[in-house]
């Protein structure tokens, strides 16, 4: 088992990170490149918090080890064993050989080291960028980062010379990658407690919410309000947009050298509207450069950049409403059912999506109804109860994870406990459980936040690919200092226990922090401390009043602003519920007009084309035959058709002289405003 439970987490969290980049990224529209940046940024984040657990049991079996090799006072280099246990040490089943664990740690904080402040950065201005050449995208990109690079590079540099001419420091390349690995953990952590602080009080609170359908359902009425406003604001945005680039399209035609530029933006607008500007569009007048005045190419890479700008903001604004519908619609189905006397789940409307057999084989509308009507609920308090238990648990130990005489961070209680027996098992599963969870309450806010339109992480596909590498950067910045401070949580960091014992492979790999005695003792500890205020404001949201005194609507049950938003989300819920209730009946009705009369029309259809078959063959044996012999009796015809037109006299066919009883009306064709195509042929021939 050497090395095995190593490779096969690493297969895990690779498929893991995929599946998540799948549900939020759109993998046939997106650049390779941008796929493949964000998949390895992911991929690295997570699987720093899956190997970990396998590093911390690792560390304890070898601490066991050479313990249990010397003496009680033998010092072996930068640290003193402990005095021999009696306990024999057993090697744990994930047990990862010697020297791996320091190369692999290595590799992976430096790539994603590399990603978040080289890579994803450049590539996210490469994304933005309307150039229409990949020379023109690097440029841009280059300009918009030199800001950018140039500000860490004067850091840096002014660090540097400081250090150069301070003759009180002599600092060794060691050292000083130990302190550029101290300034990003510094700012990670920064970060992390922010995000740590809104996620310990939020989660646990949205799932005993989400056992409340009255506010579930109210809350999806007003989410509803919300987005039908941005809906409306992006499809005007776009009819803005296109109707700039129509202008453009007309101005420039087709032998004017700026046409390619314009052509790859008409390739980026949707279909429609490509079919509308194609047919208006002339391309055989030529371009007179001395007459009219035309756009340069900077004003067309602008054109270009708001182009896929709105698009995908108004494809994102399509699909988001057609979930939120159904979700809409599934609540009130839930509210209707509860009260249902055979209990069983009945659905308003069909799914549009084919449903998987084994799935329906086993969730019955019966277990459907048990399971949304009674266990689900239930579930969702007991599951918020357990997270808020942590919840507390993390709070308590983020205050109190410095005191090691005594241990009052009940993390460092539970592994000291698991250690004195090498339960590897046990040790294995609370680290796991405590970095997933502190990993869940960080992540999940990453993947909640949204600044206005520019950074926003939207499922179903429909995430651009700026907020994908924005995301890819914020991961790789806040892992490791959350790993530290995991690592702090449970003693296991040398900085936080002041004991001299063997380091885990992670921490070797950061170096000693005493470099910076002032953020190793002090910012590290107390700044932690923070989470406290921040949870004690999440759970009063005071973040959401502040947002909704600026003028940004938020839910608030006792806001009035909250509750016209409501009655305007329900009321359209209710509207498009009555659309899609016409369009069901009216796909029923024609369904079944087919299942009726579907044999009948195809005997008509064969008996009229059969008919017209016959005719067009009598047609084509008369057309041989000479037309000599019929140009007299033809001849009186058209004469008896002129002269009846002359003497008919002309009728009024106002509605007021046409007779509206249907029993003496022969059948004809009736036109709007009491009009017949045709009248009785006794009147019409009385004076012939």
């Amino acid at each position: 088992m050497s090395g095995a439970a190593l490779g096969l987490e690493i297969v895990f969290v690779f498929f893991l990170a995929l599946f998540l980049l799948h549900r939020y990224g759109d993998f046939k529209k997106q650049h390779r490149l941008v796929i493949i940046a964000t998949l390895l940024a992911w991929y690295l984040c997570f699987l720093i918090v899956f190997i970990l657990p396998l590093d911390v049991s690792t560390t304890i079996y070898n601490r066991c080890k050479l313990a249990a090799n010397s003496s009680p006072a033998e010092s072996n280099g930068s640290y003193v064993t402990l005095a021999p246990s009696k306990q024999k040490c057993f090697k744990p089943w994930s047990y990862i050989p010697n020297g791996i664990m320091p190369i692999f740690w290595r590799v992976v904080y430096w790539t994603s080291q590399f990603l978040t402040w080289i890579l994803l950065p450049f590539m996210q201005s490469y994304a933005r960028s309307g150039g229409f050449s990949i020379t023109g995208k690097i440029k841009t990109a280059l300009i918009e980062n030199a800001i950018y690079y140039g500000t860490y590079l004067l850091i840096f540099g002014a660090f540097l010379i400081y250090v150069a001419v301070n003759p009180n420091f002599n600092l060794q390349w060691n050292q000083l990658q130990t302190i550029g690995i101290a300034a990003a953990n510094t700012w990670g952590l920064f970060l992390l407690v922010l995000l740590l602080g809104y996620g310990l009080v939020e989660i646990p609170r949205s799932h005993w919410n989400g056992a409340k359908r009255g506010y579930l359902l109210m809350k999806t009425y007003f989410k509803a309000a919300k987005l039908m406003t941005e809906k409306a604001d992006a499809e005007e945005n776009l009819e803005d947009i296109m109707e700039e680039v129509r202008k453009v399209s007309e101005s420039i035609k087709y032998n004017h050298p700026l046409r390619k530029c314009v052509d790859t933006i008409l390739k980026k607008c949707p279909t429609e509207y490509q079919e509308r500007m194609g047919r208006n569009m002339d391309d055989y007048e030529d371009f007179d450069e001395r007459q009219n005045s035309y756009p340069s190419e900077k004003s067309l890479v602008k054109l270009h950049k708001q182009v896929i700008y709105s698009v995908q903001r108004h494809r994102r604004t399509q699909v988001q409403w057609q979930i939120l519908l159904e979700q809409a619609f599934y609540l009130e189905d839930v509210a209707k059912n509860e009260t249902s006397a055979t209990r069983q789940f009945v659905h308003t409307f069909h799914s549009q999506e084919p449903e998987n057999k084994i799935i329906q084989y086993f969730y019955t509308p019966t277990v459907e109804w048990y399971w949304e009507c009674l266990l689900r609920p239930w579930f969702y308090r007991v599951l918020a109860v357990v997270l808020a238990t942590f919840s507390v648990i993390v709070v308590w130990s983020e205050c109190t994870f410095f005191s090691t005489q005594p241990v009052l961070s009940l993390f460092a209680v539970f592994i000291q406990l698991a250690e004195k027996t090498y339960n590897y098992i046990y040790i294995e599963m609370a680290c796991f459980l405590t970095i997933f969870f502190l990993s869940i309450c960080v992540y999940s806010t990453v993947f909640r936040i949204r600044v206005f339109n520019y950074y926003y992480l939207a499922s179903h596909h429909q995430t651009d690919a700026y907020s994908l590498l924005f995301s890819g950067m914020l991961f790789c910045r806040l892992t490791p200092p959350l790993c530290l401070n995991f690592l702090g949580l449970t003693h296991m960091d040398a900085t936080i226990s002041h004991k001299n014992t063997q380091p885990t492979a992670y921490t070797s790999i950061m170096g000693s922090m005493r470099v910076l005695s002032f953020i190793a003792d002090g910012f590290y500890i107390y700044y932690p401390m923070l989470v406290v205020i921040l949870c004690i404001a999440t759970y009063f949201s005071l973040g959401t009043r502040c947002l909704n005194l600026l003028g940004f609507q938020q839910f608030m049950g006792d806001s009035e602003m909250t509750s016209d938003l409501i009655d305007e989300g329900k009321e359209l819920i209710r509207r498009e519920k009555r659309k899609r209730q016409r369009q069901e009946e009216g796909e029923n009705r024609r369904r079944e007009w087919k299942e009726r009369y579907g044999n009948r029309d195809d005997s008509t259809r064969n008996r009229v084309a059969h008919t017209d078959q016959k005719e067009s063959s009598f047609s084509e044996t008369n057309t041989n035959r000479p037309l000599s012999k019929y140009t007299r009796s033809n001849g009186r015809t058209e004469r008896d058709r002129i002269e009846l037109l002359q003497d008919a006299e002309p009728l009024d066919f106002n509605a007021d002289s046409v007779n509206d009883d249907p029993l003496e009306l022969d059948s004809g064709r009736y036109q709007p405003g009491g009009r017949y195509l045709s009248m009785s042929r006794s009147k019409v021939f009385d004076d012939v």
